[in-house]
């Protein structure tokens, strides 16, 4: 499956901060409702959504971690438990937990994010997980301390209540959200790519049929098979998605972690701490995917194109030409080769810096002359070649002739000195691929060899080929 993501359209602007604020209200209000709703003991909420999702919101738009944003938040909070409960006083303890937690996360995110060049993703990854269980122990001891006298729970039952649940919350509800992107282009994929999602819902599936706490981890190979088929995004929202399913399905009894025993929160808070580490596995698992992916297309690219002169390597030639469509190979082939004439000298006496550039801009000329017809390579040192496939020798040898003409008329600059050069090419010739098409250009390229080699004896800055009749064809430089 392959998904094209870009971020989506900025809700938050530097210019606008009333248009800021409303929106940290907005926000605020709307997830300490759906943490509300779904309150299990007392006060204390099943899933509370609201300190992960502003923690990534202020550490993915760097600009809000201001302290009016921060205090515009705690308000949002404060202003809905006045409106909503009767905590008083302890709801200032309560909702500065909730603010320890999400500035604690968000910068601890934004320290990684500077430093991200020192730091290989899949750590990055298990950063994360670290800053919200140090946030979580943190924002615990507060929370826990704040709500003794609104609940019946003594403190340590309280507090592992609260920290399971910020720990678990945050780390499923992080990476997804630091890794959300809209799709910009229609979502394509083969009936295969769906197997991995089939094996996630028949794993927690299973996980309500056999029951028990080990059924927990039954959704986690899924998961990594999740994680190696789709993109790191898409595995991060899956991973949000059957955490919290997990969470509720055991919250309600759907899934029965100590058969004939009723929920407590000591089982809650197993079942968290279990679903939270289970979660960062196929997080890290795609991230390296991710990096792999990366890592091989960075060095696919440094081995088809030559670094310096921005042509086909040798290699790069070979595996164009492997993805060559047959419909774009003619009746007749040709390839050339070209050496650049006496370069040896313009080493000695300028220096090889004026050598690279001579060599990249002497390649450029030739692709210039090229365009779309054929394929132009470095093929080592100051040999070039240039395959056509779908050009004969009469058009082959036509180009060249227009290649060595406009090299020899260029003036190359070097350190505002203009340099003359000139170019030997040899060509061979022969009809389109009989078996495939890179065996048909070794042996034109073993002809143009050939050709070449004659052309530099010949007294260099002309072009050789066979003619149709089996003799040789050449040029030579006009006399000047």
């Amino acid at each position: 499956m392959r998904l094209a993501f870009t971020f989506p359209t900025p809700l938050f602007r530097p210019t606008t901060p009333l248009r800021n604020a409303a929106l940290l209200v907005a926000l605020t209000s709307l997830f300490y409702f759906i943490g509300a709703e779904m309150r299990l003991v007392s006060a204390l909420s099943l899933f509370w959504p609201l300190n992960g999702v502003m923690a990534a919101v202020f550490a993915r738009v760097v600009w809000l971690n201001r302290l009016r944003y921060y205090a515009v938040t705690w308000a949002a909070m404060l202003l809905y438990d006045m409106i909503t409960t009767r905590w008083g006083s302890a709801s200032l303890v309560i909702n500065f937990s909730n603010m320890l937690f999400i500035v604690l996360v968000a910068q601890l995110i934004l320290r990684d994010r500077r430093r991200q060049s020192d730091l290989p993703d899949p750590l990055n990854a298990l950063r994360i997980m670290c800053g919200c269980l140090l946030a979580s122990l943190l924002s615990a001891l507060v929370g826990a301390l704040g709500s003794e006298g609104i609940t019946r729970q003594t403190f340590w039952p309280l507090y592992a209540d609260w920290f399971s649940e910020q720990f678990s919350t945050g780390v499923l509800l992080l990476p997804c959200l630091l890794t959300l992107r809209l799709p910009c282009a229609p979502l394509r994929a083969p009936p295969a790519a769906g197997l991995p999602l089939l094996g996630l819902a028949l794993a927690i599936a299973a996980s309500v049929a056999i029951g028990g706490a080990g059924s927990l981890a039954f959704p986690l190979p899924a998961l990594i098979w999740c994680a190696v088929r789709y993109s790191l995004a898409t595995t991060c929202l899956l991973t949000l998605l059957t955490g919290a399913l997990e969470i509720i399905l055991v919250a309600n009894g759907s899934i029965d972690i100590a058969a004939g025993a009723a929920l407590t929160t000591d089982m809650m808070f197993s079942a968290r701490l279990g679903i939270a580490v289970m979660a960062i596995c196929p997080v890290m698992v795609a991230v390296s995917m991710a990096a792999i992916h990366a890592l091989i297309k960075q060095v696919s690219l440094r081995a088809d194109y030559d670094f310096l002169t921005r042509v086909y390597s040798r290699s790069g030639l070979y595996e164009a030409l492997r993805r060559q469509p047959e419909e774009q190979t003619g009746p007749a082939m040709t390839v050339m080769l070209l050496d650049i004439d006496y370069f040896k000298r313009i080493n000695d006496e300028y220096g090889h810096e004026c050598g690279d550039r001579m060599l990249a801009d002497f390649a450029g000329k030739v692709q210039e002359m090229v365009g779309d017809a054929g394929l132009v390579a470095r093929m080592g040192g100051e040999e070039f070649a240039v395959v056509l496939v779908a050009s004969g020798g009469a058009e082959g040898f036509a180009l060249a002739e227009r290649i060595r003409q406009a090299v020899a008329s260029h003036p190359f600059q070097w350190r505002q000195h203009p340099l003359r050069l000139t170019v030997s090419i040899g060509l061979g010739s022969g009809q389109g691929p009989s078996r495939t098409l890179t065996e048909s250009v070794n042996t034109l390229l073993a002809e143009a060899d050939e050709f070449l080699y004659r052309a530099k004896k010949a007294g260099r800055n002309r072009t050789h080929a066979r003619s149709v009749k089996g003799t040789t064809a050449m040029s030579a430089p006009a006399a000047e």
